[in-house]
Formats: structure tokens, sequence, C-alpha cells
């Protein structure tokens, strides 16, 4: 058995970028019938913001506490893990209760019942003790609320995941590599309230999160040699060529018409829920496109223009929820107007800057929690010659 000691250090700001991405990008996707989000990759391509969420998710949270656990222990590790855990758990329920609150007092007050089915809330008028305590359990989920339980429950189950990783990295990926086959075989998925199956199977979903740890544990070495290897340059840019016009198959009928019908219907449509094998090649292949030429230490990194994705991405846990009540938001405006082009990138736009705005303050808040360093004492001058 050998533990891994070489941890990750220092902040790489490629994290803190693409996680303000996938932030943004999930706020956009979110409003339905809204031009601007034909921006982000669910177009282009097999996966989409979710996927770069959760690759992330693992991959900070292994390098945070894998340190602590060689450091401090596994108890000490698992606490800190737990106390994560809770604040987000605390997160999804305060985001639940107003996100809840806020489609119920639109239905009210604009006399539209129709949205509370929409948004999947129809449960907390016909029966609000069971339905509420069913969100408590994260069994009942609002439309778009399904990020933030799978995170919970992945972070949850990661300590000793992060221990197994730490003594048998390629072995324990292997593992989470035959959960998620299994998952796919015989079903295995987690039941919702009332009916139904989560929308992010757990099982499957792990293997991202799992590869993401592993990645930042053992596997950047093997990264960083397969990098070298134009073949599978190639042969990953060969890969999102490809699935471009699938994707674009699954949304248009004339484009569908250009290929056999088995081949579109092999892709189509995109079976997010069990992170088809597919959707994964397609994030590994992106992945390894993006890291190959924008490296750690690449100077286009503090560029200004980037800044507001990357403070976006240092704060993701308030970004996120606040982008998840403002898809609902925008998506109420446009529902109210008429729906324009400039609707649409007018509320994008908005909503994008309010969350832009949460970030920045988050992190001007938490400087302000650090202590000052006493005032250093005047050097006394050098006696000077008369």
């Amino acid at each position: 058995m050998k533990t891994i000691r070489n941890i990750p250090k220092g902040r790489d700001l490629r994290l803190d970028l693409f996680r303000g991405v996938a932030n943004w990008a999930i706020y956009l996707d979110h409003i339905p019938n809204n031009a601007v989000n034909w921006i982000t990759t669910r177009n282009y391509g097999f996966s989409d913001a979710a996927d770069l969420f959760v690759f992330i998710s693992g991959y900070t949270a292994s390098f945070v506490y894998a340190r602590m656990m060689i450091q401090r222990g596994f108890i000490v590790g698992v606490t800190r893990l737990f106390k994560r855990v809770w604040q987000l758990y605390v997160a999804h329920v305060l985001l639940f209760v107003i996100y809840v609150a806020a489609i119920g007092w639109v239905a009210l007050r604009y006399s539209d019942p129709d949205i509370i089915h929409e948004f999947n809330i129809a449960g907390i008028v016909e029966n609000p003790i069971e339905t509420m305590t069913q969100g408590l359990l994260l069994r009942f989920k609002p439309l778009n609320l399904d990020v933030l339980p799978l995170y919970i429950v992945l972070m949850a189950c990661f300590g000793p995941v992060l221990w197994l990783l730490l003594r048998w990295p390629n072995l324990t990926m292997t593992g989470s590599l035959a959960l998620y086959v299994m998952a796919r075989q015989h079903g295995w998925n987690l039941s919702a309230y009332p009916t139904g199956v989560w929308y992010f199977n757990p099982f499957c979903w792990q293997l991202l999160f799992v590869f993401g740890a592993w990645i930042a544990l053992a596997g950047i070495r093997e990264v960083r040699v397969a990098a070298r290897l134009t073949p599978l340059l190639w042969l990953a840019a060969l890969y999102l060529i490809f699935a471009l016009p699938m994707t674009l198959a699954g949304r248009f009928p004339a484009v569908g018409a250009l290929f056999p019908a088995w081949l579109v219907e092999t892709f189509n449509p995109n079976d997010k829920t069990n992170l088809a094998p597919y959707r994964f090649l397609h994030f590994m292949a992106l992945a390894f496109l993006v890291t190959r030429f924008i490296r750690k230490d690449w100077a286009g990194l503090k560029w200004i223009g980037f800044d507001p994705l990357i403070k976006s991405g240092q704060q993701s846990l308030q970004v996120f929820c606040v982008g998840i009540f403002l898809s609902f938001a925008a998506h109420f405006v446009l529902m109210m107007s008429a729906g324009t082009i400039w609707s649409q990138i007018g509320v994008s736009v908005a909503g994008l800057a309010i969350m832009t705005a949460v970030a920045y303050y988050g992190n001007w808040s938490k400087r302000q929690d650090k202590p000052l360093l006493p005032p250093q004492p005047a050097q006394p001058r050098p006696p000077t010659a008369n």
C-alpha cells in the first residue's frame, strides 16, 4: 500500500474560471425560450455545464480534504467534509423554501395555477406537510433544483472514497467505473417523491465526481503524458466534431434527416439522467483539449475580462443558488412580456450581472473576515554623515 503525498498546491485559476462558466451556463440553460442560452455548450455536444460542475466539484474536494486527511487524520478530514455537507444542505433548504414560496406567490398573484405544475410544486398545495418533509429528505425537488441534492449526496459519501483514493487510487477509480456500469445495467437509482427517480442518478454521476478526484490525486501524470500524444489530440477533436451534428440532429429535424435514423436515435434523446457513456466521453475529450491548450500558468488567466467568471467560480455556492432563483424570475419576466429577443437578452444580462455582483460581494466580505495584520514598526533611518 502506497499513500499519495503529492497533493496539488496553490490555487488553480482554471478551476475557478470554468466553475464560473458552469454557473453562468446553468443560469442561462434554465431559462426556457431564451435565445441567449444558445451560447452554452449543451447545444453543440453531448455534455453540458452540469458535467463540468460535478467534475470540478470532485477535483476541488479531493485536494482540499485530502491534504487535511493526510496531515490530521481520517476523522478530522471526514468531519470537515460533513461541515461542508451541512453548509450545502442549509443552502439547499433555504433555496428550496424561497423558490417554492416565490413560485406560489406568483401563481396566486397572477392567477396562473399552471405555473405550479410547470415547476413541479403542485404537491405543496395538495399535501404540504408530506411534500415539505420529502423536500427536506431531498426526495422532492422542484424543477431545476436537482444539481445541489446530487452534490450533497456525493460529498456525504466522499469520506471513505477519498481514504481509498489516497491509498489505492487506480483500484478506487475502477470500483467507481464498476458501480457506474452496474447502475446502468440494473437500473439502480434513488426514488423521488411523489413518483419517479432522481433526475441526476447519483450511482452514475458519481463516476464524474470520482474521476475529477482521481485526476487531482493520481491521474494528473497520466494526463500530462497523454497530452503529448498527437493521435489522442486528433481523436478527441474528431469526437467533438462528430458530437456537433448528432446534437443538432436532436434539435432540428432537417439536420437529423441528413443521417441514418439509427445513428441519430443512438444519441437522441441525450441520456442525462444516467450519464450516458457518449456523454462522459464527450466531457473527457473536451476537458482533455482545454487542459492541453490552457495551462495552469497561462498568463491569460489574469486578464481582467475573465475576472467576473473567476470571482463567480470562487463564490460558487452563493452564485449557484442566486442563479437558480434568478432563472425562475427571468422565466416569469419573459412569460409576462412579449418574450422578444431583446427581452431575452435583457433578462440574461441582468441575471448574470446580479450573479457577478453577488460574487464580488462574497469575495469582499470574505476578505473582511480575515484579521488585519498589525502595522509594522517603522524602520530606524541609518545615520547620515555630517
